[in-house]
């Protein structure tokens, strides 16, 4: 529990068994008043041909399956196991790419009114290589279309993230792969959720990227992500309407 508020984090992961006990045991070692402040981990193996499963359990995580490539589709299995009493959900990648300390950041702007708390790498610190210019390239691109058609200022896309369970609730997810991260800011703009950015430092990774380690894996984020932007917006015009 976290100042009255049960915690759970959700994982997606592929190929992490490197990194994955890294990111849990950080996790877990977040204390408040001498009480753990993560009350729930759940890691979605999402095909992986390695250990990840294994060593994510060994470290305390709830593990679930979902053989079928896809990033939202890892999500959304993680979620339907949360416990039904979670106040905040935190996402977080399973590749030791930032600091799982600084999730206390988003959890106090969610405490503090914040219907979703966005991790911005832009604001922190980033490590020399730890994002790739394809990386930064998309986020700047992603932002400036989404403040082009909603007039709303983000610097970043992150998966480093934390949302109340009844915003999420709220909001309806449905991406199974790339524009997932997406998917969720544009539709908090939607809904007129309070969303608000910290800092948070990006590292070297551990391991390749699935998706910005490839040109396939670039080229196919970067149609999920714009597919998805345009199509939210052409939908909620469309609403807007009828």
């Amino acid at each position: 529990m976290y100042k009255q508020r049960f915690i759970s984090v959700v994982i997606p992961a592929l190929d992490e068994e490197q990194a994955i006990g890294k990111v849990i045991a950080g996790l877990h070692a977040l204390t408040h008043e001498g009480n753990r402040i993560i009350d729930s981990i759940v890691v979605c193996d999402n095909g992986s041909s390695d250990h990840t499963a294994q060593v994510a359990s060994s470290h305390g995580a709830h593990v679930v399956n979902e053989p079928i490539a896809g990033y939202g589709r890892a999500c959304l299995k993680a979620l339907k196991q949360i416990d039904k009493q979670t106040d905040i959900i935190v996402f977080i990648d399973g590749d030791h790419s930032c600091h799982p300390k600084q999730a206390i950041a988003l959890l106090d702007g969610i405490i503090s009114g914040d219907d979703l708390a966005i991790g911005s790498r832009p604001l922190g610190h980033i490590q020399k290589g730890a994002l790739t210019p394809v990386q930064l390239f998309g986020n700047a691109l992603s932002a400036k279309l989404i403040y082009l058609l909603w007039r709303v200022k983000i610097t970043d896309l992150g998966p480093f993230r934390a949302i109340t369970h009844s915003a999420l609730k709220r909001i309806n997810m449905q991406d199974k792969t790339f524009g997932w991260t997406v998917e969720m800011q544009v539709k908090a703009i939607q809904h007129r959720l309070t969303m608000n950015e910290y800092p948070v430092d990006s590292i070297l990774r551990i391991g390749e990227s699935k998706i910005s380690g490839t040109i396939k894996g670039s080229i196919m984020a970067g149609i999920g992500i714009l597919s998805m932007i345009f199509g939210l917006y052409f939908k909620g015009t469309k609403n807007t309407n009828t």
